[in-house]
């Protein structure tokens, strides 16, 4: 591979089965911004330097077997706003995991698992 070439963003493509309902879970308990939504089409959501993107699903199994990782600096007071909504995954709170991260998990409505981790 050529040594010019560098990677200087991802974004995360998740199933929703409302992209509306999607878009807000992520701004009312997340602070992402909205970007874009169509219904039954497509939506993005942004906070600093992440974007999210979902496309619209009809299986609720795909959503439920998909995650992401996200990386933040000042876990803990994510944690504890997300903690506040009722929002953390109750089998992932935030615990110092052996791989050396720190991190915790949120389930969103659609059932994709999402992992701050720092």
């Amino acid at each position: 591979m050529p040594t010019e070439v560098q990677l200087v963003s991802a974004a995360p493509v998740l199933a929703s089965l409302d992209i509306e309902k999607s878009v807000a879970f992520y701004c009312d308990n997340l602070g992402f911004t909205r970007i874009y939504a169509e219904a039954g089409i497509y939506g993005i959501v942004q906070r600093d330097q992440i974007a999210l993107h979902f496309w619209a699903c009809q299986d609720p199994a795909i959503a439920r077997a998909t995650s992401c990782r996200i990386g933040v600096q000042g876990i803990e007071a994510l944690y504890q706003s997300c903690s506040d909504l009722g929002v953390v995954h109750p089998n992932a709170p935030l615990a110092e995991k052996p791989w050396g991260a720190k991190e915790f998990g949120v389930l969103d409505p659609d059932g994709n698992l999402v992992i701050f981790h720092q």
